[in-house]
């Protein structure tokens, strides 16, 4: 299992560089051309998401981004440094539909990139603890070659 480590300031310009980063990560890992596309911009939601946190909360730690590579699939970590209930239980959910009334605007765009992303990824997880939250997301990947 090979696993790149990504931390960057929490600055929107700083995103496009995660992107990059893991769509050439996932290419290396075996993910379908066809889905790179989908890799890139789900990451780039995630990582946003996570710049937009530690923005709204004034957090000056680092975003992070782990990249693993497993035989039979490819996982993305993005993590922010919000404790607690950062937004990321409303993707668990509650079954509650989101009508955007009584959210300020941070809550409904974070609502919103957390749709976008559960629309680019079959495989995501969003969690949140007293050391901030988390979204996994994997893809799977084509398998190896076997060699005589």
């Amino acid at each position: 299992m090979a696993t790149v480590e990504l931390r960057f300031s929490a600055l929107p310009e700083h995103v496009r560089t995660a992107r990059l980063v893991a769509a050439a990560v996932a290419r290396r890992a075996g993910v379908d051309e066809a889905v790179l596309d989908e890799v890139r911009l789900a990451v780039g939601e995630a990582c946003s998401r996570a710049v937009g946190l530690h923005s709204s909360n004034d957090i000056g730690d680092p975003v992070w981004v782990l990249l693993i590579e497993d035989e039979k699939k490819f996982s993305i970590e993005v993590g922010d440094g919000v404790p607690g209930g950062s937004g990321a239980a409303g993707a668990g959910g509650d079954g509650a539909d989101y009508d955007g009334a009584g959210e300020s605007d941070a809550e409904g765009e974070d609502e919103m990139g957390l749709a976008v992303i559960s629309g680019l990824v079959d495989d995501v997880e969003v969690t949140s603890g007293e050391s901030g939250g988390v979204i996994r997301m994997s893809w799977p990947t084509a398998a190896a070659p076997v060699l005589p």
